[in-house]
């Protein structure tokens, strides 16, 4: 009753506290929204910065686009691990002298984005490295990355909402990349496949273009159950590869330890894929060399 009282007072009326209120709450999402954009726009241009760096010192171009999907609408529970993969890796990356773009929950649109602000950056020189951690979906003979903001009910609506590994593969190898590496931890049972299949069919088997190195979570057509714990088996084998191996490392040899300390760590439950058509040593470390 007071309220009431004071408010008229004031010459101020229910309604009109109310919208205040709701423009207060536009502003306050407004200026979120801002900042969100002002730090994307500040890792950008940081980013650049240190590429024109190089590219003036004479250093090879060492360019990566991490993507973590965990908070798919459709699933029964998010896929934590994924996000907590695509930031340690994150880290790991640029310990080992790549300029990482990072991704978490994407939509189709983020993802697509991303990619092109990716092939925007390729120079001759460019080792480029893609990591996709979360819901993958073999459609016509290609294996497709789920944006978080899929709807799909049939194979078709895969081709629509998902984005194709090999096409964004073709794009960094039109862009004129020296050196491709993908690591795919996306073989799981999905919440999607099961609207139209009995069971999901893992990934496609990945035609690695010139000059690739492409590592997947399970073989092709197998799904791989996530364990428990922080990161996923994937990640955390190659974590702890990339650490435990000394400077400039060969990436080839990194990814084919990871797949056979997974397959030893599971008893052959889970076997991952390695399918390389690299020319040269690709190597791992901040002052190696491609």
């Amino acid at each position: 009753m007071r309220v009431a009282m004071d408010l008229s007072k004031l010459g101020l009326s229910r309604r009109s506290v109310a919208v205040t209120a709701a423009l207060v709450g536009m502003v306050s999402l407004a200026i979120g929204a801002h900042a969100a954009l002002n730090k994307r726009a500040l890792e950008a241009a940081n980013a650049v910065a240190t590429e024109q760096a190089d590219a003036a010192l004479g250093r090879p171009s060492r360019i990566a686009l991490v993507i973590g999907n965990g908070h798919y609408p459709d699933a029964d529970a998010p896929l934590t691990q994924s996000i907590n993969d695509a930031r340690a890796l994150t880290e790991a990356l640029r310990h080992e002298g790549f300029d990482v773009d990072v991704a978490e929950d994407a939509t189709h649109d983020d993802m697509s984005r991303a990619i092109d602000r990716l092939k925007s950056r390729v120079r001759p020189d460019s080792v480029v490295m893609l990591f996709f951690g979360g819901y993958g979906i073999q459609a016509g003979r290609e294996s497709f990355m789920i944006p978080v903001d899929a709807t799909i009910w049939r194979e078709a609506d895969v081709r629509r909402d998902g984005i194709s590994v090999e096409s964004v593969l073709d794009a960094i190898k039109e862009s004129g990349a020296v050196a491709k590496l993908v690591v795919l931890d996306a073989s799981r049972r999905n919440p999607y496949e099961r609207r139209y299949r009995a069971f999901s069919h893992g990934l496609a088997p990945i035609g690695a273009p010139d000059n690739a190195l492409i590592l997947t979570s399970a073989t092709p057509g197998k799904v791989a159950d996530d364990a428990d714990g922080q990161h996923s088996v994937l990640v955390s084998e190659l974590l702890d590869n990339l650490n435990a191996q000394p400077s400039a490392a060969a990436a080839e040899a990194i990814f084919n330890k990871t797949r056979i300390a997974i397959s030893k760590a599971t008893d052959g439950a889970q076997v991952p894929s390695v399918s390389s058509s690299l020319l040269k040593d690709v190597r791992f470390g901040a002052s190696a060399g491609s």
